[in-house]
């Protein structure tokens, strides 16, 4: 199923939690301590003027700005993909098997000249014995 198939998700408009972070309630930003309490009205009512304005604020928001970001952004990861299919992987490709032909040069050298020098060390070294007093 493509993507432009898919049907959108009225209900779970964050099914990854990309945006837990801005989840802001009332209790999130305002609190009066157990010993300082404002009128009972007045608390009520900032708690509705808070999600009418919070609300209200984020849905003009984005009526007048939404789509116009949502296509920059398709845009954006598109040249993105873009960039990774034809210029980065193919890059990539190319510094792998050059350096891949420089990785069994340098191992042919080490193995020819150090080696054996390591390994003439090992045996001479492994004729040491320690006592003990």
């Amino acid at each position: 199923m493509s993507e432009q198939d898919k049907e959108v998700d009225l209900e779970s408009r964050d099914p990854n939690s990309l945006n837990g972070h801005v989840q802001v309630a009332f209790e999130d930003v305002l609190g009066e301590p157990d010993t300082t309490h404002s009128i009972d009205c007045v608390w009520k009512n900032s708690y509705s003027c808070f999600n009418c304005g919070k609300n209200c604020c984020y849905k003009f928001m984005s009526t007048l700005c939404g789509i116009c970001i949502a296509l920059y952004w398709g845009c954006e990861f598109a040249m993105i993909t873009f960039q990774m299919v034809w210029c980065c992987t193919p890059s990539l490709k190319v510094h792998t098997i050059m350096l891949g032909i420089c990785q069994r040069f340098f191992g042919s050298c080490i193995q020819c000249c150090l080696a054996p020098l390591c390994e003439t060390m090992g045996l001479c070294f492994s004729n040491i014995t320690i006592t003990k007093k």
